[in-house]
């Protein structure tokens, strides 16, 4: 894998802000083993630099990440033994950070692409985005707390309606259940997602950081709900249903 593929830019660029941008466009951002270390990384050293004060998630036009690359995850699946995904770590980075995260959607926003946001603090997204969990349908089960996170936001049916019916949503419908805070054009994505990031950074980040504590109250049952998902999750990801669920998949 190029090492191109996570691009993260430092606040010597964007005062204040750190830029973790998706740069897989020929996949669609799938995100690959080798992807999810560089931005758990990324995360690590964003919240031990005093200079970084907000995080943002980009990505290419047109697609903000298809979700797993399902080869990487066959191949895990394939492994024996060993410890979770690399997946795994870079969820408890983005849930346990203590700065502001922000997301800029353009596009296709399927499976992780989707949770990624439930843990943004503001996410803009552009009028053709497309929200989407099929983790049922590759024969899995959701993660990043998001069978947590999901019914909060949305309440039960819109949330059973994306995480088991694999129902797909626009950025309208995405915004009005609050899973996103702003729909733009395409072309105005990256520039108000940065926008509020600057605003966000310019802020007294004290006041900032007991606030969103505040808002988000104690993270222990979201860390139990992701240790939770993750013993199904590789529990299923290793079962002959989501084998033949990949395998299909990768036929089409």
């Amino acid at each position: 894998m190029s090492d191109d593929h996570i691009l993260v830019e430092h606040p010597e660029t964007h005062p204040g802000v750190m830029v973790i941008r998706f740069n897989r466009p020929e996949k669609k951002n799938a995100i690959t083993t080798a992807m999810y270390v560089r931005m758990t990384q990324a995360l690590h050293e964003a919240a031990n630099h005093q200079a970084v004060r907000v995080v943002a998630f980009l990505g290419t036009e047109g697609c903000f990440s298809a979700g797993n690359d399902l080869g990487d995850f066959l191949n895990f699946a394939l492994k024996e033994g060993g410890g979770p995904p690399a997946a795994f770590e870079f969820l408890q980075a983005l849930a346990t950070i203590e700065k502001p995260l922000v997301s800029g959607v353009d596009g296709l926003a399927i499976g992780i692409g989707t949770t990624l946001n439930l843990h943004c603090d503001m996410t803009v997204a552009s009028s053709r985005s497309l929200f989407r969990t099929p983790f049922v349908d590759l024969a899995l089960v959701p993660e990043a707390g998001s069978s947590l996170l999901m019914p909060r936001v949305m309440g039960h049916q819109r949330a059973f309606a994306m995480l088991v019916a694999g129902e797909s949503i626009s950025a309208e419908a995405a915004c009005a259940a609050g899973l996103i805070w702003k729909v733009v054009e395409p072309e105005a994505v990256e520039k108000e997602t940065l926008a509020l990031a600057y605003s966000l950074a310019k802020k007294p980040p004290h006041a900032l950081k007991i606030t969103r504590n505040l808002m988000k109250g104690n993270g222990d049952a979201l860390l139990a709900r992701m240790d939770e998902e993750l013993v199904h999750f590789t529990a299923q990801l290793r079962s002959a249903e989501a084998r033949a669920a990949f395998e299909a998949f990768m036929r089409r």
